[in-house]
């Protein structure tokens, strides 16, 4: 199957989005979510780096490209549905803008959000800003 027929059996959004969840490989931990379009998921195959649809910027977002924190492809999997994509990872640092590990560091507890993960990396130094 060639990887057009691949992108063709994926169930885009009106927007020509489709939501991808990113798992660490081999601990199975959830990293972060995000959004493809179809030319980020070919890129993606082809080239084993992970990139996105970055909604605010209006682009794509090759994860790493400013922060060094990498993800490099293991498996692109495909719900029953077709409309949401798994990226299977090998994260290089962290995975959340914030320096987390993971973009989910909220937990609801008795009504509150309360973190469950301290940053492992500054902001500033995640991206070098000198301000």
């Amino acid at each position: 199957m060639s990887d057009d027929q691949l992108l063709d059996q994926i169930a885009f959004d009106d927007k020509g989005l489709v939501p991808v969840i990113a798992q660490a490989a081999g601990t199975g931990e959830i990293l972060m979510m995000a959004w493809m379009n179809r030319e980020a998921v070919a890129e993606t195959l082809l080239t084993k780096k992970v990139c996105y649809w970055s909604r605010s910027r209006k682009s794509l977002w090759r994860k790493g490209e400013t922060s060094g924190q990498v993800q490099t492809l293991v498996e692109l999997r495909l719900d029953c549905d077709g409309d949401a994509l798994l990226a299977v990872v090998e994260q290089q640092g962290v995975a959340c803008h914030t320096g987390r590990r993971s973009c989910f560091f909220l937990t609801a507890t008795d009504g509150a959000w309360v973190e469950n993960a301290k940053p492992l990396i500054s902001q500033e130094e995640l991206y070098h800003r000198h301000d």
